[in-house]
């Protein structure tokens, strides 16, 4: 006993059990939001604005959190870039990844969602007039031949195809935006912090999910909700929204941005193990095969040595600030 809360206060003190709890929390959003699904007749926005609503105060738990007096105060193209970054980010990505989940597994999902990284570069190779080197195209064709191997095994496994391939339409949407999202972190980062960004422009999305409701929804059906939603939804805002943040944030304190990164790349597996043992998700030789390949491929589009310095300073915030949408 003594050994293992050694252990666990090493692995504290040098941010392992940060990077690992926040793998774990962002892993389990779409299992809560399956089982949102599966526990009452509720749709995408309804439960995406239940988790925005519940997770707008702890939005700005963050925000106190990362209050500092010779913290730069904010400008007007500031607050203008903020709603930008929650547009894209929390509300759009969010609501699309939600459509998506109507119609495919957890683990597909989260395979989707996982080639954010290279749609970074093609929108990055797009802004610089930049082919690729050779190595990120590899990269890229290794990803996308693993993605491909686990939709097509997702699509033969059910008689409704059409479902699979909107769901799938859905989450990389989710991606894509998401990927906007992170690009437009980068030059905010570094002037206001991962958390205290990470905490605007959560706030912004929440402020958006909630105007969209109000417009499009019933508040009327919110009391009436069976609790099993307001739990899932509520364990979502806590457990896959604000705390990861909070946790990925100490991690990147204590071991650097790009070791937080690859502690991350868990995310993936930690989904598809929690949709087999919560959801009774199958898993199967052609999933882990392509779950296996994406997850080499995002590893090869990692720096190199000589570049992991510079990558310690590159915009965490849009990691910190993930959903994953």
């Amino acid at each position: 006993m003594k050994s293992l809360n050694l252990s666990f206060h090493r692995w504290a003190a040098d941010g392992r059990l940060y990077a690992i709890l926040a793998a774990a929390g962002f892993s389990l959003k779409a299992i809560f939001v399956k089982l949102g699904y599966a526990a009452g007749p509720v749709d995408a926005l309804t439960l995406l604005t239940l988790r925005m609503g519940l997770a707008l105060p702890l939005f700005a738990w963050l925000l106190w959190l990362s209050r500092d007096q010779q913290a730069v105060k904010l400008t007007r193209m500031d607050g203008v870039r903020i709603v930008l970054l929650g547009m894209v980010g929390y509300y759009l990505s969010s609501l699309f990844d939600f459509y998506g989940l109507e119609y495919i597994s957890a683990g597909l999902e989260r395979l989707i969602l996982y080639l954010y990284p290279t749609l970074v570069l093609v929108f990055q190779a797009f802004a610089s007039r930049r082919r690729p080197s050779s190595r990120v195209v590899q990269a890229m064709a290794i990803c996308y031949l693993g993605l491909g191997i686990a939709f097509i095994h997702d699509v033969g496994m059910t008689e409704q195809s059409t479902q699979v391939i909107k769901g799938a339409a859905w989450v990389f949407a989710s991606a894509v935006t998401y990927a906007l999202y992170y690009l437009g972190t980068g030059a905010m980062v570094h002037r206001l912090g991962s958390m205290r960004l990470a905490g605007l422009a959560g706030s912004a999305s929440s402020i958006l999910v909630l105007l969209h409701f109000a417009v499009s929804g019933n508040v009327a059906t919110l009391p009436s909700l069976p609790s099993a939603v307001w739990l899932n939804a509520g364990l979502m805002a806590v457990l896959s929204t604000a705390l990861p943040v909070y946790w990925l944030a100490l991690a990147v304190q204590r071991m650097g941005a790009t070791q937080a990164a690859a502690v991350g790349s868990l995310g993936p597996v930690l989904t598809v193990l929690a949709s087999w043992l919560l959801l009774s998700e199958p898993i199967s030789a052609f999933q882990l095969g392509g779950l296996a390949l994406v997850m080499f491929g995002v590893s090869r589009l990692k720096p190199k040595p000589e570049q992991k310095a510079a990558a310690e300073q590159t915009p965490v915030g849009a990691k910190v600030a993930e959903g994953e949408a």
